[in-house]
């Protein structure tokens, strides 16, 4: 991941680079103030925003659902080095700073679901090994179930050493390991049945797909943030059977280019673009909801992919409005506490040390400030 010298927005940042939005997004942007709203084509003023839609309310863990969610992927050990520069090449620098962490696109998201309030089963895979125990120990000490787990006794743990200079830039090494050991047929049925919704991230392509499937049979709505390798693996099954998108800008042009879905004009899903300091924009088959981020001085950019998904996912859950029998919403103006709430998660965790940050509610009112929604773009296409 990458962040950006000086200020920085969350929900933007994630786990590749965090580049520059689209031509088209970037556009929409200019020719429209922060606190306006655009509506069937035409600009609606924040102020009367009131006249289409309510104004978003902030306190979604006051609903009474609590949803159940599997994460699948990557579980990780991570060594996270701060040094105030990147060496050149033969050169050195001094470690000011070193932390070990529980890591992984799926770990943290399902760390991160409980914080906000849900229930969260971890599925993947870890080694035999000492960083395979620490992991699995410190997801069942944040309240994660991580019964299904599988642990590769012929692999080691996939270790990831995150190196963060003093501006929030990133240089990552890691190994495979045992990450991506496991496969759908290891997953309890029963588990999957009991869930509300299934979260994938980086796996085996037939995987995804297999378990993608297993959950529309079981009932359960499906996203999928497959990440950096999005347009080099064989994904198309999965993306087809998924009802929401995690990309960041630059997944979202190869993904374009790679396969028939179009996450900037989707016809059929939601996708949710996190464009670095632009904050992010969620976009449906009727319009977009878009919002610049919060302005934050980056302190490691690490999982804050996996935080804006968390709020994302936390707050859509919890609403019968989004998410109900038929799937997802597509109407854009649902999307915009969602939108809020993903983009104050992915803040809190790149002014965090490691990958992991500790969400709450009351933190994300707090990052939030007085009147976030002013700040919402909304179009409508009819």
């Amino acid at each position: 991941m990458s962040g950006s010298d000086g200020e920085a927005t969350t929900g933007g940042v994630d786990e590749g680079a965090a580049g520059e939005s689209d031509e088209g997004a970037a556009g929409e942007r200019d020719e429209n103030a922060a606190g306006e709203r655009k509506i069937d084509g035409g600009v609606v003023d924040a102020a009367d925003a009131d006249e289409v839609a309510d104004d978003p309310d902030l306190r979604p863990e006051s609903s009474g659902h609590v949803p159940k969610v599997i994460s699948a992927g990557h579980i990780n050990w991570d060594v996270t080095i701060h040094v105030d520069q990147l060496p050149e090449p033969d050169g050195e620098t001094r470690i000011e700073r070193l932390e070990q962490s529980g890591g992984g696109s799926a770990a943290n998201v399902a760390v991160g679901l409980v914080d906000l309030g849900g229930q969260s089963v971890v599925y993947g895979s870890v080694g035999g090994d000492e960083s395979g125990a620490l992991a699995l120990r410190e997801l069942a000490s944040a309240g994660v179930d991580p019964g299904q787990v599988l642990v590769d006794a012929a692999e080691p743990t996939s270790v990831k050493y995150v190196i963060v200079d003093g501006g929030g830039e990133l240089l990552m090494l890691a190994n495979d390991g045992a990450n991506e050991s496991f496969t759908a047929a290891e997953l309890d049925r029963d588990t999957l049945a009991a869930a509300d919704h299934l979260h994938l991230t980086g796996q085996q392509p037939e995987t995804a797909a297999a378990l993608a499937t297993a959950a529309g049979e079981a009932g359960a709505t499906r996203s999928f943030d497959p990440g950096r390798r999005v347009g080099d693996r064989e994904f198309d099954a999965a993306l087809h059977a998924t009802d929401v998108l995690f990309l960041n800008d630059r997944e979202a042009n190869a993904l374009a280019d790679a396969t028939d879905i179009d996450p900037w004009e989707p016809d059929d899903r939601v996708v949710a673009i996190k464009l670095g300091d632009e904050g992010a924009t969620i976009r449906t088959p009727h319009g977009d909801v878009s919002h610049p981020g919060f302005g934050i001085d980056p302190v490691d950019t690490t999982g804050a992919g996996d935080a804006f998904a968390a709020g994302f996912l936390g707050a859509a859950l919890r609403e019968t409005e989004i998410v109900d029998d038929e799937g997802f919403s597509h109407d854009p103006r649902d999307y915009q506490v969602p939108l809020l709430v993903g983009n104050a998660c992915g803040a809190i965790a790149a002014q965090t040390v490691t990958a992991r940050a500790d969400l709450s509610w009351d933190r994300i009112r707090s990052v939030m400030g007085g009147s976030p929604e002013a700040d919402l773009l909304i179009e409508i296409r009819v």
